[in-house]
């Protein structure tokens, strides 16, 4: 089994699919959230989990996290550090959806519209999707071959 999972973390097309699936998704996610800062915003008040003073930049912020660790992952620009940042941001997802979950607490997550399209995916559905896309991250940091398709990376990446 060892061997089996081994062979997984080590295979470079693996490790490519993973790195434009996670990387593709951050940068669609980002759109909206570029495109309407104010209703990303709103939706970062519904988490109901920081200061009101943090809430704009966090709106803003975020966002260009996404895009541009996606892009770097696409095109393979020191696709390690832009996983380790993205499964971070990922973690503090997770914790977030967990919280609300723990507190019976609904909402639209603002992963990747603002509720206009009248589809919203339950918590756990989001939870669920989170994880998956954490293990994509850590196979691209796990990683320690040539990458296929790196435009730079350093030698450990």
């Amino acid at each position: 089994m060892n061997n089996l999972l081994q062979s997984i973390i080590q295979n470079s097309w693996i490790e490519l699919a993973a790195r434009w699936i996670l990387g593709l998704t951050f940068i669609y996610a980002s759109f909206h959230k570029i495109a309407a800062p104010a209703e990303f915003a709103k939706i970062v008040y519904g988490y109901d989990l920081f200061p009101a003073v943090f809430i704009n930049l966090i709106a803003i912020i975020i966002p260009f996290l996404e895009i541009i660790t996606g892009l770097a992952l696409v095109i393979g620009f020191y696709p390690r550090s832009a996983a380790i940042t993205l499964n971070a941001l990922i973690v503090a997802y997770i914790i977030a959806l967990t919280i609300n979950l723990i507190r019976g607490h609904e909402f639209d997550c603002g992963c990747f519209a603002s509720g206009q399209s009248g589809y919203t995916s339950s918590s756990e559905v989001t939870l669920v999707r989170d994880m998956i896309y954490f293990v994509l991250g850590l196979q691209i940091i796990l990683y320690s071959g040539v990458r296929r398709i790196c435009s730079i990376s350093t030698p450990e990446s």
